[in-house]
């Protein structure tokens, strides 16, 4: 497994990737470590087109990112990760929603539990998620950091064609 920190303007972001493509991006914020286990290899080289990419995201020119994805998770984590880049750049979706797109109703807890260990945030856009009165909900990276991203893309979402 190879890694590099992306410093972003929400902080410091962990990426961590393997041949089959990038299966990290973490928060420093978040409860989970940010120290890379002591077998993966440092290679900032291997995620220059990932750094381009969320270099322009955070400069607000791009709104859906071309990167190879390797997220592991259960078959229903997948389904729902699958789903969240539908969620169109700088709208919102509710967890019901969710669940209604994904063909299970009454599944919006279990959306947003998927949704929460989502392993790749900002890439696979689980911030577009929020509760169904319209406030936002819990974020790996924190409510600020959600609110930032969301912010972004809202001011954004007129400029790009």
């Amino acid at each position: 497994m190879y890694f590099s920190h992306f410093d972003s303007p929400v902080g410091p972001l962990l990426l961590a990737a393997d041949e089959s493509g990038l299966r990290q991006l973490a928060f420093p914020c978040e409860k989970t470590k940010q120290t890379p286990p002591s077998d993966w290899q440092e290679n900032g080289a291997f995620f220059g087109a990932t750094t381009r990419q969320l270099t322009a995201y955070f400069a607000g020119q791009l709104r859906t990112f071309d990167l190879p994805l390797a997220p592991q998770g259960t078959p229903f984590q997948l389904q729902v990760w699958q789903t969240l880049p539908e969620i169109p750049y700088g709208q919102t979706l509710s967890y019901g929603d969710l669940a209604q797109k994904i063909g299970n109703p009454k599944a919006s807890r279990a959306v947003g539990a998927a949704n929460g260990q989502n392993p790749l945030p900002i890439l696979i856009p689980c911030h577009r998620v929020i509760g169904a009165n319209g406030r936002l909900t819990g974020f790996a990276g924190g409510l600020e950091t959600k609110k930032a991203l969301l912010s972004l893309e809202q001011r954004h979402s007129f400029t790009l064609s």
